[in-house]
């Protein structure tokens, strides 16, 4: 078990990624992608008038510097980008929207480990604060957890950042959680199943742990365990 104290100026904070880590890899891939792929086309051309499409639209033309793509042409983008798994923040809202009408439907279930249920809770009793940090959208993450088998998890967490904050493997984007949160950046705990993601959070310098959950490539710099009930979060 790998260790971490928090009293004081120690860790205050977990922060934790989604894919992966709280959350199968396959739920997401084989799950919530497929879903949204196949309802992208029909729900943009559903809800075209609304502001957040064309918010939508209009940020894949400003990315791809092409300001005269026509709806179609900006589908045929958004679509490249979800079979490559790109990070980008138009598609991560889209697909956001998306799984959100899925869950609505009872169409989707999301899936949360349960040592990850068991242990965010205890972490919440035991008075620490609880963050997500994730590519998918605000929206779609708040959806995953309170729409989970075990019930609403959304009470558990006081935070939650996306794309919009930045890149997850830069690391000025955990200088400005831990700014947001009004924490210094060595009293974060963040979990993750990325060693790009490790690496830019140490940079930063938060407290960091990686998750291997049966798919993740070990990088040997950093610790790994394979659930929540191998991190060790004590008083001192």
């Amino acid at each position: 078990m790998f260790t971490y104290s928090y009293q004081d100026n120690r860790i205050k904070v977990i922060l934790t990624d989604i894919e992966g880590t709280t959350t199968d890899i396959s739920f997401v891939h084989e799950v919530l992608f497929p879903y949204s792929a196949k309802h992208l086309s029909s729900w943009v051309g559903n809800n075209l008038e609304l502001p957040i499409t064309q918010d939508i639209l209009q940020q894949v033309r400003e990315i791809t510097d092409k300001s005269n793509l026509d709806v179609e042409s900006c589908l045929s983008q958004l679509m490249s980008w979800q079979a490559e798994d790109k990070k980008i923040t138009p598609l991560k809202t889209l697909q956001g929207l998306i799984w959100r009408e899925g869950y609505d439907r009872g169409e989707l279930k999301s899936h949360v480990y349960p040592d990850a249920v068991e242990y965010l809770q205890k972490w919440y009793d035991a008075g620490l604060i609880l963050a997500v940090y994730s590519s998918g959208s605000i929206g779609a993450q708040k959806l995953l957890f309170q729409n989970t088998s075990v019930g609403d998890l959304t009470s558990l967490f006081s935070a939650y950042f996306d794309t919009t904050t930045g890149s997850k493997v830069e690391s000025q984007s955990y200088l400005a959680i831990a700014d947001k949160l009004s924490v210094l950046s060595g009293e974060i705990l963040f979990l993750s199943d990325s060693s790009k993601e490790l690496v830019a959070a140490r940079a930063a310098n938060l407290n960091v742990c990686g998750l291997n959950r049966g798919n993740t490539a070990i990088d040997s710099e950093f610790n790994y365990v394979n659930n929540f009930s191998e991190i060790g979060v004590t008083k001192i």
